[in-house]
């Protein structure tokens, strides 16, 4: 075949299980797209595919995991017993066998992949990545014998990094009694005529090093902090038990408990807890995502080595020999830490914490791979790190990385055409390392890496959906990072759209981009003069689908509603990779969108062989999905968006609603006060985040935080534009209905600061709706008044069935008109949805029917309202307010229970 500039080059860096494996599958899912690749493997290892893990020669050493489960192939489970069965007729699916066969196995799946690969070529290099740097749009790694490879991607697998030494001491490090890593080539060889043994750690390694070391005139002593050694796995387990629905958004300590009761069920129903423990397997991630990152430094601390004892168990064999050296005293384990270690006359003296002195021969550190990449000392990952090419995980563990592996940088945005797999991205997944896990992460890496790949042309710049772009790198690049933020809901957008139309004045995107941002957000934008730049530079310098685009935002703009919804339409279904137009077509917290709530969520679904897994798409359709009212599927969307990229602004909104609607109202605040203090600095919405914590807090009764909320978040000088209205306003009016502010409410400051054209003539029934609630918190019946006859000459339905009957209803509110207000509002809730409104947002006409039937002595109506509320979803407010409807009431007395002023 034809080696040519079409032929995509990609690196993957390491040569053990998760690098051979990420090689294996680019070169079978390239040989199945047609797509032609050359895909360089550095490691300075002589074989590929053993690595570390596999590579031991003591054939005591097995795997942990029974042989029907390490197929290297997730879509062909029993491959690796079939290669077995193949050498050995008597395999079965439930043995473990010597980790040597596998590593074996890994070398022929490669190679085979190799020869069944007519599109691929692969490349060994022995040397080590050093470096890593952007080269073009792809990246260049610096060699350790100084040559450079350029490719247009790489993966790192780097495997697990060597333990850390700090404990060991400077002097016996500088000996030649410590083993600083025992799966170095030979690094045990040289203990054959040392006496006593000292391992430091006493997990997986510990017990083959055991196995290795053990002879009938040697004692093996170890010690790590908590004494656990591995658990064992049963020669004839049962079927893993599906737990129950876990959610670590409520702490961990309630985490732990729901853990223990899932156990404890399983060992009474097959006497075991095994089961159990094997099926929180596919909920430990999400498990792990959803905990705080105070919650995951606790468990780290406190429950990470029972987890780990538990989790990863050891070959029945093993753990027979392992018995067996211990019953002998061959073997002696304890709690305890090295206080020194210091070689004298031939041996060393080691000093423990639990008072007891040893004389060992060697002392080997069996202390577990290093999890804090600074400490490392890996030049590769030190170079990442400090140019921010990449970021450590949550946790301080490994990397961070997007939801498909892909490194994330200090900024959060995705930068380096960098993945990676396996260890490293402990941080994000909390297991990481076992090769059920690793197989999965190659294939998804794989395609994604490929994916990413396919997009690429000669032709010039691409977006992050691959559509051209019409203009040269630089402009490009700062499109890239405006689009980025789009979509995540970021701030800064129109000033990055601003920078690349001046770097490319003939940029028809950019145009475009920057005249729809300022026509939906407002700010400092020229709409009308970027929108005729748009069409200036399209007529000159432009695809069809970038004049399809500016076609479609000048119908938003300057059309109907109908016709700026079939143009957006009409384009997306053209080019349904346009993120930016889908965007715009979906009502959010970020656009007010051309559709109603079913075509959106129709036009959501549709979508998903479009997108699949991207972050932006999970977020969106996890909004589609609470709207659903599906409130497990969306908070699950959410958090698979979240990990893949944590300030993604629709799944954070997403998951709000979700907290709220299901009344998480404590779990709520707290994830949306850990998110915010994280990433809410740079969100775009970030008051309307404020107002989701400050319902929280009403509901909860907690009046002193909610008004510290508003000082400190909602105020005029923290808020712009017609968020003012939607979210500042909006609260003081329920807080007024709620009776959770008393005194004057302080409307001057954010009617002087508002948009006047969302007061006086609001273009949306949303504005509208807002509008109106903003008018009657500062009691101005002028204002409603003008509002109501806006509504009613603009001839569109929704403003003359809510708008303007809302109008009248608020007029009465405000003028105490009790009766007439009841008489009015009643009918207005089944219509309120249509302006478009959340129903959190459009449940304040509910509030306002709520006080008016108070105030006005309705107490039955108003008790049947709350109860049918409290059906819905838990409210302590309103169960305080169900309570105190339930006798035979005082006129005034049910009032100032429910704070009517």
């Amino acid at each position: 075949m034809s080696w040519s500039s079409a032929t995509r080059r990609i690196a993957v860096v390491g040569a053990g299980a998760a690098g051979t494996l990420t090689v294996v599958q680019l070169l079978r899912q390239a040989e199945r797209a047609g797509r032609a690749v050359e895909i360089w493997l550095v490691d300075p290892a002589e074989a590929a595919g053993p690595g570390v893990a596999y590579g031991t020669g003591d054939p005591r050493h097995l795997l942990n995991v029974p042989a029907g489960k390490m197929s290297a192939f997730p879509d062909d489970p029993g491959h690796f017993l079939r290669w077995l069965t193949g050498r050995d007729p008597h395999a079965a699916a439930g043995e473990f066998v010597p980790r040597q066969e596998y590593g074996r196995y890994l070398a022929e799946v490669l190679e085979q992949s190799v020869r069944e690969c007519r599109r691929g070529r692969l490349h060994r290099v022995r040397e080590r990545v050093v470096a890593a740097r952007e080269q073009g749009a792809g990246t260049a790694l610096r060699l350790s014998n100084g040559d450079e490879l350029r490719v247009d991607a790489a993966v790192l697998a780097l495997g697990n990094f060597l333990p850390g030494q700090d404990w060991a001491g400077t002097e016996l490090r500088a000996s030649g009694h410590f083993v600083a890593d025992p799966w170095a080539p030979g690094a045990l060889d040289a203990l054959d005529r040392a006496g006593d043994v000292l391992l430091v750690g006493t997990g997986l390694t510990m017990a083959d090093v055991a196995l290795t070391l053990a002879r009938p005139d040697r004692v093996v002593h170890a010690v790590s902090r908590h004494g656990l050694v591995p658990q064992e796995h049963l020669a004839d387990p049962a079927p893993p038990a599906k737990p129950p629905r876990l959610d670590g958004s409520h702490g961990l300590d309630t985490l732990r408990r729901d853990v223990r009761r899932h156990l404890a069920a399983t060992r009474r129903a097959c006497g075991d807890w095994r089961p159990g423990m094997d099926g929180l397997r596919a909920v430990t991630a999400t498990l792990w995502q959803q905990l705080s990152a105070a919650d995951r430094k606790r468990f780290l601390t406190e429950d990470l080595r029972a987890w780990e004892v538990h989790r990863h168990r050891i070959a029945p064999r093993t753990a027979a020999t392992i018995r067996a050296l211990r019953a002998s005293g061959r073997l002696l384990t304890g709690a305890a830490e090295v206080v020194y270690a210091v070689p004298h006359h031939g041996v060393v003296v080691v000093r423990l914490s639990d008072g007891r002195t040893l004389r060992v021969g060697a002392v080997v550190n069996c202390t577990g791979a290093q999890t804090d990449l600074r400490r490392t000392g890996d030049p590769l990952v030190r170079c990442l790190l400090d140019r921010g090419h990449a970021r450590t995980g949550p946790a301080g563990l490994g990397f961070d990385t997007s939801g498909d592996g892909r490194l994330l940088p200090a900024d959060g945005a995705p930068a380096l055409r960098l993945w990676t797999i396996g260890a490293a991205r402990r941080g994000n997944l909390l297991e990481s390392t076992a090769i059920p896990e690793i197989r999965a992460q190659a294939a998804q890496v794989a395609d994604r890496v490929l994916t990413a790949l396919a997009g690429r042309r000669v032709s010039g710049p691409r977006d992050r959906y691959g559509l051209r772009l019409s203009t040269g790198a630089e402009a490009a690049g700062l499109y890239g990072q405006a689009l980025e933020r789009i979509l995540a809901g970021r701030s800064g957008a129109a000033a990055l759209l601003g920078e690349a139309v001046d770097a490319d004045p003939g940029f028809a995107v950019g145009h475009a981009t920057l005249a729809l941002l300022g026509h939906e957000c407002g700010g400092a934008v020229d709409v009308p003069a970027a929108l005729a730049a748009a069409h200036r530079a399209a007529s000159r310098r432009a695809d069809d689908r970038e004049r399809s685009l500016v076609a479609a935002v000048d119908a938003r703009l300057r059309g109907t509603e109908e016709q700026g919804k079939a143009a957006l339409l009409g384009h997306i279904a053209a080019h349904p990779r346009d993120a930016l137009a889908v965007s715009a077509a979906v009502p959010t917290v970020s656009f007010n969108g051309v559709t109603g709530a079913e075509e959106a969520w129709a036009l959501i679904e549709g979508l998903s062989g479009v997108y699949g897994q991207d972050w932006w798409y999970l977020g969106q359709l996890a909004f589609v999905r609470q709207e659903q009212e599906r409130w497990q599927e969306a908070d699950a969307l959410a958090v698979r968006a979240l990990a893949a990229h944590p300030a993604a602004g629709h799944a954070v909104h997403a998951r709000a609603h979700v907290f709220y609607e299901t009344g998480e109202h404590r779990a709520g605040l707290a994830w949306l006060e850990e998110w915010m203090g994280r990433h809410g600095a740079g969100a775009g919405h970030r008051s309307h985040l404020s107002w989701h914590a400050a319902l929280h807090e009403l509901t909860l009764e907690d009046r002193s935080a909610l008004l510290r909320r508003y000082d400190r978040e909602l105020v005029a000088s923290q808020v712009s534009g017609g968020r003012l209205l939607v979210d500042s306003a909006s609260l003081l009016w329920r807080a007024r209905m709620t009776g959770s502010w008393s005194g004057r409410l302080p409307l001057g400051e954010l009617l002087e600061a508002a948009p006047r054209d969302w007061l006086e003539a609001p273009a949306t029934g949303f504005a509208a709706l807002h509008a109106a609630l903003a008018w009657a918190a500062a009691g101005d019946l002028e204002g409603l008044g003008r509002l109501r006859a806006h509504a009613l000459a603009d001839g569109r339905e929704v403003f003359a069935l809510v708008i303007a009957p809302l109008c009248d209803a608020l007029t009465d509110v405000v003028r105490r008109n009790w009766p007439q207000a009841v008489l009015r509002l009643g009918p207005l809730l089944p219509l309120v949805a249509r302006v478009g409104a959340s129903r959190a947002q459009h449940e304040v006409v509910e509030e306002t029917l709520l006080y008016a039937l108070v105030s006005g002595g309705a107490y039955e109506r108003a008790a049947g309202l709350l109860a049918a509320r409290l059906d819905r979803r838990p409210s302590p407010l309103d169960l305080r307010r169900l309570d105190a409807l339930g006798g035979p009431p005082a006129p005034h007395g049910r009032a100032t229970v429910l704070s009517v002023r």
